[in-house]
């Protein structure tokens, strides 16, 4: 299993559906700068993380909606890391489960060097 190691000033982890995605930008420090639910559009997306995106890495699980964000985040030059799904369950599996908890978990398992990662 391969971990996502690299530092960055801003991880953002996106809880992505079909029609809507948690978003939680979590700073180097570990405060919470931005955790909001969106529309799955591109736009709202980039706007959201604008302050941010000089020093920021995205990362979703690999479900079935995530091909869109790889490739936005692609075409804006911003870094993006897919984690491997089944992995994640085993690392961050907890009583409370919804998308607010899972997009900070995938955030500070981002920015704690322990997001197992799948291929894009």
């Amino acid at each position: 299993m391969r971990f996502y190691q690299q530092t960055h000033s801003f991880y953002c982890g996106v809880d992505l559906h079909a029609r809507t995605m948690h978003v939680c930008v979590v700073d180097s420090e570990g405060r919470t700068q931005e955790h909001v639910n969106l529309p799955c559009d591109p736009g709202r997306f980039l706007k959201l993380v604008e302050p941010y995106r000089e020093r920021l890495v995205v990362s979703c699980e690999c479900l079935f909606a995530w091909y869109w964000l790889a490739d936005l985040c692609r075409e804006q030059g911003i870094t993006f890391v897919l984690g491997h799904a089944l992995y994640m369950r085993a690392i961050h599996g907890g009583k409370a489960k919804n998308d607010k908890i899972d997009s900070e978990k995938i955030a500070r398992l981002l920015r704690g060097g322990m997001l197992p990662q799948a291929y894009v």
